[in-house]
């Protein structure tokens, strides 16, 4: 084990450095102060779900809710002040959007991480957090053990404060269980690293399913349908059609920060039905503009071919996967339940690609914080309001904690995606 930094204690580690962690370190530039803070992260460099960056693909939410500017629009790092410093503020208010392309939004927040790579380590995955105890037996810091994600060495550095924001983990359900990067079943995340390789032969035919029916899943089937015209696609979706998003103005009010202060307090029935109100502002759906375009395009289908079975892409709802087969020739055949009468049957011919897009897992926090269970006020993960970890007060000491990021929707509500900071 790598002992570097072991003595030195810092004031912040953040284990993550995605949008959430990259507003902390935003707000404590901008505050002027300057505190011992560490932030380490898996990937070898600043990405925003990568694996999504396609190339015609828009924000969901308004530029203006960026790392900076509902705090302090006169922040160095707001998205104006990125497209006037790269020359593109002039050409980007001709586009008369508040929806910038995801490829623009990522290289904004890569531009602002590169404010702050000197307190970054990249390549490091962490693996447990435990606790120091002091003199007084009470915990007065942390220990953050982290793998380097090349040569698997372990580091250790201590903290006071520690953020967890390590974003979600791809979400594969049991019927599709066993995914490999090269096998055919992945998850949507790696759609953009993954479909060159296997879709590389344009002359090739090839068959894709794709499992799912919220905006990831929408995206997929329309960049496969725009520009695979070898593969024949498959979108299968267990309700009876896909669902538009709501981001109307009143229903956006929901991700304002003094709403939190109102859901946090609410008691936990009623979080639950608020939680399930909320839903279509984002799960489980696709915003209208692209739900226009992709029945534009099945309709320029069916004027070619009124036979739905002859179509080259297919949305078929009603279906549930169950099960996977995979054969010796590589493709694989799904099983599907129809969710209206419950019968059973199965994909006839196989598919080359199944792509799940299913979601994310949001409990990462869990493994981490294994060795601090003992340490729970209540047994559980309770939360207070500004998003710590609720210890025992006569076990763990005041200017000593723990806070999660991205992971907190059933105390303080729905927040955006990606952007958990925003809530307040």
């Amino acid at each position: 084990m790598n002992g570097n930094g072991f003595e030195e204690i810092y004031d912040l580690v953040c284990v993550g450095f995605g949008p959430a962690s990259l507003a902390i370190a935003v707000a404590i530039h901008d505050q002027g102060i300057s505190p011992r803070v560490l932030y380490l992260e898996r990937q070898h460099e600043f990405r925003w779900h990568g694996g999504m960056l396609l190339p015609d693909a828009r924000m969901q939410i308004s530029f203006l809710k960026d790392l900076a500017t509902l705090r302090n629009p006169r922040s160095h790092f707001t998205f104006l002040n990125y497209l006037h410093s790269n020359n593109r503020l002039v050409a980007f208010t001709n586009l008369s959007t508040f929806l910038p392309f995801r490829e623009e939004y990522n290289a904004y927040l890569a531009w602002c991480a590169s404010h702050f790579d000197r307190y970054v380590r990249y390549g490091q995955e962490t693996i447990s957090i435990d606790p120091h105890h002091g003199p007084d037996g009470k915990v007065e810091s942390w220990q953050i053990f982290s793998r380097d994600v090349t040569t698997r060495e372990i580091t250790l550095v201590k903290a006071r404060h520690v953020v967890i924001a390590v974003g979600g983990s791809p979400k594969i359900p049991p019927s599709l269980s066993g995914p490999s990067p090269e096998g055919p079943i992945i998850h949507s995340s790696s759609y953009v690293t993954t479909i060159p390789k296997v879709l590389a032969d344009k002359s090739c035919k090839r068959r894709v399913a794709i499992v799912g029916g919220g905006q990831s899943a929408a995206e997929i089937f329309n960049n496969l349908q725009q520009n695979f015209e070898n593969v024949s696609v498959s979108l299968y979706i267990g309700d009876s059609a896909l669902r538009p998003s709501d981001d109307s103005p009143f229903v956006n009010e929901i991700f304002d920060p003094d709403r939190v202060d109102d859901f946090y307090t609410l008691p936990v029935e009623a979080q639950k039905e608020t939680l399930q109100r909320n839903r279509a502002t984002n799960y489980g759906v696709v915003r209208p503009e692209l739900l226009d375009r992709l029945y534009e395009s099945m309709y320029h289908q069916r004027l070619h071919e009124p036979d739905e079975t002859k179509w080259r892409c297919k949305i078929v709802p009603r279906r549930e996967v169950v099960s996977h087969q995979k054969r010796a020739d590589g493709t694989v055949s799904l099983q599907f339940r129809n969710t209206t009468n419950g019968q059973v049957g199965s994909s006839e011919p196989p598919f080359d690609l199944v792509i799940a897009a299913t979601g994310y897992v949001r409990d990462a926090h869990k493994s981490m914080l294994d060795s601090t269970k003992h340490l729970l006020k209540t047994g559980q993960y309770d939360i207070t309001r500004d998003y710590r970890i609720r210890y025992r007060a006569d076990s763990v000491s005041a200017n000593c904690g723990i806070w999660l990021q991205g992971c907190c929707q059933d105390s303080h509500g729905v927040r955006i995606e990606g952007f958990p900071f925003l809530g307040g």
